[in-house]
This record gives C-alpha cells, structure tokens and sequence, in this order.
C-alpha cells in the first residue's frame, strides 16, 4: 500500500515592490512628522529650564531631570485641574448622548406639528460660532447664579446641533420593519428606543460620545469665561495661568501638555477602531 506524498507548500517571498517601497518611505515621514512634537516635548520636559532655553537647541537632555515634571505637582493645582477636566468632559458626554439621541430619534421618527420648523432651528445652530454665543450665555449662568460652579461649565456644552444632526440621519438608516415587529409584540415607543434602535446604533453612538469628550478636554473658550476660581480651572485654563504667574516655563509647560494630552492618546490607542468606524458611518472626516 502506497501513500502519496503530501504536497510540499513552499512560500515564494516576493521582493518590495519600487511602489511599496516609496508608500512605506512616505508614510514613515508622515508619522515622523505627526511624532516629533510629542517628542520634542517629552525630551523638553526632562530637561532643566535652563538647558530648555539653550541657543541653539537640541534634541536630547544632556542632564536628564524630571524637575519640571515635579515642580508641575508642587507649585500648580495640575492634580484638581485634571480632575475638574475628567468631570467636565465625561458629564457633558454623557449628557450629550442622551440629549442627542432623544432628539435625534424624536425627528427622525415621531410625527408632530411643526416638526420641520423645530429642525430648521436645531440646524440653524450649525451655522453660529460658540464664540458668538459666549456673551449671551454668560449673560444667561450669571443670571442663573451658576458662574464657578460644575454646571456652569457642562450644561452650555449640552446641546450640539451638530451632534444631533449626526443621530438623526443615522437613525433614519434604521429598518422601520424592525420597529414594527417590535410594536406587533407590543413594545412601545420607549421600549423601541432603548432595546432595538439604540443597540443598532453602537458606532454611531460611540462616535458622538468620543467626539464629544474630545471637543470638550480641548475647550478652552468658554472655562475660561465661566470660571476664575482656580480649584475649578480644566486643564487648558490651568497650564495658561501658569505660563502667565511663572513667565514661560518651557520645560513645564511641556510637561503640562504632555500631562493634558495623556488621556486623548489613551481614549485613541483604546478606542482607535470605533473613532475610525464613527468617522466612516457618520461623516465625520471634514470636521
């Protein structure tokens, strides 16, 4: 009895094509390019703060240090300004959600008089600056007893036009038929919402969610108007009072950066896959 000789797979390594070669040369100048100012950064902030002035400069520490980082803890409030930023930004996402989804759902769905008119208005708000807004709505928490407070600072970011708009074309995508099976079985609208088009909308959702915590850490605008209590500065406001009190302090204030940084390069390494997907299901590539 004879057997026959499994065949014998052998893998022809085929050299780089002269076009790969040139894609792989041009994207690692492109994320050169995009790295080297957090590395500039993070070399300046091991540095003392008067080898950061040097003339001419240079790349790498002769003394490496970590001074900076631990005159950053010590003499400014970076620990409180952190953690009012964290507050900040994870409330007015996670309000954010609920109002855009709410209002997202209620026009792309439900019928009511003057519907077309009430969306007018919401997209009307695509077309104002913030900083247009920033006089009359300070005006507004001033009335409203709410300057250096939390709520001062979260509930103007609640209520993107933008963000809404995102919502509601995605939920117009949804099958109405899947709805309606839902209504046959005797769900009602509520339960509609919550357990057949919100589960279907996780890319969508995430996307807003991260956009929003993004735009939000970032703000400095309107922080700035609304506080001057500095237990209550996000981290944008505190790392500038801190440039204006101490002169430019360049090793800390790269150190401040860096520290201000760290939780939008965590929120991408993490989350890099649903920033990619939201951008492709909603459209988010021109903003």
């Amino acid at each position: 009895m004879t057997t026959a000789a499994a065949p014998v797979r052998t893998r022809n390594r085929r050299g780089w094509t002269p076009s790969q070669i040139v894609l792989t040369l041009l994207g690692a100048a492109v994320a050169a390019v995009i790295v080297s100012p957090l590395a500039w950064a993070l070399f300046t902030s091991l540095k003392s703060e008067t080898e950061a002035v040097e003339v001419p400069p240079h790349w790498l520490p002769e003394d490496w240090t970590g001074q900076a980082w631990s005159a950053m803890f010590e003499t400014g409030n970076i620990t409180d300004w952190f953690v009012n930023s964290l507050v900040v930004s994870v409330c007015v996402t996670a309000v954010v959600l609920l109002v855009s989804a709410l209002a997202g759902y209620g026009f792309a769905r439900t019928e009511f008089r003057g519907r077309a008119v009430l969306m007018g208005v919401v997209m009307a708000g695509l077309m104002i600056s913030p900083a247009v807004l920033g006089v009359p709505l300070f005006t507004t928490v001033q009335q409203m007893g709410m300057v250096d407070t939390y709520w001062g600072m979260i509930l103007p970011q609640c209520a993107p036009a933008a963000m809404v708009y995102i919502l509601y074309k995605f939920f117009q995508g949804v099958p109405r038929e899947l709805e309606e099976a839902a209504f046959i079985d005797g769900a009602g609208r509520w339960r509609v919402l919550f357990t057949v088009v919100l589960p279907l909308s996780r890319p969508s959702l995430a996307a807003v969610g991260i956009f929003t915590f993004i735009s939000s850490w970032n703000n400095f605008l309107w922080p700035y108007m609304v506080t001057n209590d500095p237990d209550l500065m996000t981290m944008p406001n505190g790392i500038a009072t801190v440039m204006n009190s101490y002169g430019i302090q360049w090793a800390q204030l790269m150190a401040g950066g860096l520290m201000a940084g760290l939780p939008l390069i965590t929120v991408f390494v993490f989350f890099q896959r649903q920033i990619v997907a939201g951008v492709a299901h909603t459209g988010l590539a021109g903003q």
